[in-house]
């Protein structure tokens, strides 16, 4: 837009020059993001050509090189250990904790935003974010031994449990930022309106929460899929094995079948690798949203 000079005569608008818009951009930044992929990409590229590999050539070929005649007998050998039983195995242990440990941190952040003031949800809320200092390694023992105790051991139900436990401290102060962030002008217009805190909850709360929801669910659902710690210990019979269990089939005596690994690897990635894409702008928009306001 021209500006006006004293005179009464359009000044001259200034135009920019090349260098100073490139000077404007984050060259450096965009740098290291470049750099940052490339590092990542390489382990994926490493798994997926490996997997094409016969486990002969695996030894004599360059291991960055991709293969000279691809074969899919790693997959099918994948296939022939039972992997689509551990595969429904993890599938049970991740949506069997994911779904009440997102609804129970929904309505327990949603009762500590709105009942701010009230000491017994203040001790609450110390006590969630207390359990994100308790790492799973300190505590697998006390599990271990209720476990027992509840006679639940070399069940799926006896990973679901502590799963569900472990998700809902951090998922309570993601979503607890996230509700704070709703302007208090809403629930108020609901209160009027003859709501209750019901269906104030569930007409309100959570379709604005639904990006938070999302992230959540998908950071939560990664970790238990990929838990190793707590099928190790709570489990025993191959029936109950996880798929990160599943991977010492590929272990034998004197070796380790690093292509069926891979193999196996890369099909376990699929339905994280869906998941995200689905959810990817519900994703990102709740990990900025809840604490960029």
């Amino acid at each position: 837009m021209a500006t006006v000079s004293v005179s009464g005569t359009p000044a001259p608008t200034r135009r920019r020059s090349p260098l100073a818009k490139l000077l404007r951009l984050n060259l450096f930044g965009g740098a290291l993001g470049w750099v940052w992929l490339f590092i990542v990409m390489i382990p994926i590229y490493w798994i997926v050509i490996t997997s094409f590999k016969t486990q002969a050539n695996y030894f004599i070929t360059n291991t960055f090189a991709p293969p000279s005649d691809p074969t899919f007998a790693n997959y099918k050998e994948v296939i022939d250990n039972e992997i689509v039983r551990y595969f429904l195995n993890s599938v049970i242990v991740t949506v069997g904790a994911i779904v009440p440990a997102v609804l129970i941190s929904f309505m327990a952040a949603y009762a500590i935003i709105r009942g701010i003031g009230n000491r017994f949800l203040r001790l609450t809320n110390s006590m969630f974010l207390m359990g994100l200092a308790i790492p799973l390694q300190a505590v697998i023992i006390p599990v271990y031994l209720i476990i027992i105790r509840l006679k639940l051991y070399d069940t799926l139900l006896a990973i679901v449990l502590p799963s569900i436990a472990f998700a809902i401290p951090l998922s309570v102060l993601v979503l607890s930022n996230f509700i704070r962030d709703v302007p208090k002008e809403l629930f108020e217009s609901m209160r009027m309106d003859g709501a209750t805190e019901w269906g104030t909850l569930w007409r309100l709360a959570f379709p604005l929460t639904r990006p938070a929801l999302v992230t959540v669910t998908i950071y939560n659902a990664l970790g238990i899929w990929n838990g190793f710690l707590l099928p190790l210990v709570l489990t025993q019979s191959p029936d109950q094995r996880t798929i990160p269990l599943a991977l010492v089939n590929f272990q034998g005596q004197f070796g380790v079948n690093t292509p069926a690994i891979a193999a196996s690897v890369t099909l376990t990635t699929i339905p994280i690798v869906l998941l995200y894409a689905i959810g990817r702008r519900q994703l990102l928009s709740g990990l900025t949203a809840g604490f960029g306001k």
